[in-house]
């Protein structure tokens, strides 16, 4: 289990993404960091337990104040790595003053967790991976909370966006779309200089269009986007708005007369934005999940394909673990501002919706692929309408 969630780290990351070197060494060599630290050379019967008299120096065996032990490596008799035991597990890595792990180090527990990264006071903060019997966690971590990661944004990422009728009215004022000029220039407020390298200049890979929503509701202005996109080379998909309100299979039927599945196309996509409210009002998990899955298997008897599923991160840490087929068998886009947490399989990124876009003057949601060319090229072959 936790050598497939690895690899699809490591297939999902280059040399430019942070702390990737660390998870590839782990991925092959396992836990050796630990033993890195053990301290070299000959422990003196001196330096078992400290006496006022002398300076610790070099390998010394030492308590700290909760009475862990920590074989440490000491200079001017201070504490500078080491390793330390306890009841509950083994860390071992770069020690403070106070002998507080801080700097990077690893942690090994005894149900098998393993963590490694960057500590700051015994709490794991700044970037760091954890795998346990369960999952994988790779990212940024503040004072033992996983955070999510904080993608580094390059011109070798795959961009696209997501539209409606948004971008197309503000008002009562109307806009088209200039197609020759569309290029991402701005990746929104959340986004911070430091995640990015170089100008963001990059180009609109891919172009999602909403087209219903519910049984009555069309998007006046998806055909017109829909051949714009065709005819200007840029991958297009679709997207129906998931209504709880109203029956799945009718949403179904809609979409499908509303909406064009041409060979090439990407897979559609589900939107999937309810509130907790509207998840009790209508009956529950079981029940949201129930109409989901009606309309997904329509949709996919009738276009050959699954589609993908549309969340926020709060509905995946709250509803999606009521659906574990869907979990494991379909492609995820979620929704989360600022960073994002790859808890599941995740597909496509939407890193903000605040956007900016030459060609289209109102602000865009913005998404990223998980992924390079190479898995980027390998979605359309095995994802696209056939």
């Amino acid at each position: 289990m936790i050598q497939k969630e690895l690899n699809y780290y490591l297939q999902r990351h280059s040399v430019q993404d942070e702390g990737f070197d660390m998870v590839a060494r782990y991925a092959n060599e396992g836990d050796s960091t630990l033993a890195t630290y053990m301290p070299k050379g000959k422990l003196l019967m001196t330096n078992i337990f400290r006496r006022n008299d002398y300076t610790r120096e070099g390998k010394c065996i030492v308590k700290d104040l909760y009475g862990r032990i920590i074989i440490g490596h000491f200079h001017a008799d201070t504490l500078v790595y080491g390793i330390r035991i306890d009841s509950l597990g083994t860390y071992a890595g770069q020690f403070n003053r106070y002998m507080m792990a801080s700097g990077h180090g690893a942690y090994q527990a005894a149900d098998g967790t393993y963590y490694e990264g960057h500590w700051e006071r015994d709490s794991r903060h700044g970037f760091g991976f954890c795998v346990s019997p369960l999952n994988m966690k790779a990212g940024i971590w503040h004072m033992n909370r996983f955070k999510g990661e904080h993608m580094v944004h390059t011109t070798e990422r795959i961009y696209g966006i997501d539209i409606s009728r948004y971008q197309h009215e503000k008002g009562r004022r109307r806009f088209g779309i200039n197609w020759k000029q569309l290029r991402i220039c701005g990746l929104g407020c959340r986004i911070s200089e430091q995640q990015v390298i170089g100008d963001v200049d990059y180009p609109v890979s891919f172009v999602y269009i909403k087209s219903t929503e519910g049984v009555s509701i069309r998007n006046r202005y998806y055909a017109d986007d829909y051949r714009n996109c065709r005819q200007n080379n840029i991958p297009v998909g679709v997207y129906h708005f998931f209504s709880t309100k109203q029956d799945p299979a009718l949403q179904a039927s809609h979409f499908i007369k509303n909406s064009k599945f041409n060979r090439g196309d990407l897979p559609p996509m589900l939107d999937i934005e309810p509130s907790d409210y509207q998840i009790k009002k209508m009956g529950g998990a079981n029940a949201l999940f129930k109409n989901i899955r009606i309309w997904l298997n329509i949709i996919e008897k009738r276009i050959g394909v699954r589609p993908l599923l549309y969340i926020n991160q709060r509905f995946a840490n709250t509803w999606l673990d009521n659906a574990p087929d869907l979990k494991d068998n379909y492609h995820f886009w979620i929704a989360r501002y600022g960073e994002y947490k790859p808890d599941i399989h995740l597909s496509i990124w939407q890193l903000s919706g605040d956007g900016n876009v030459k060609g289209i003057q109102s602000e865009v949601d913005l998404n990223v692929f998980n992924g390079y060319q190479g898995q980027w090229d390998e979605f359309l072959q095995e994802q696209c309408i056939r």
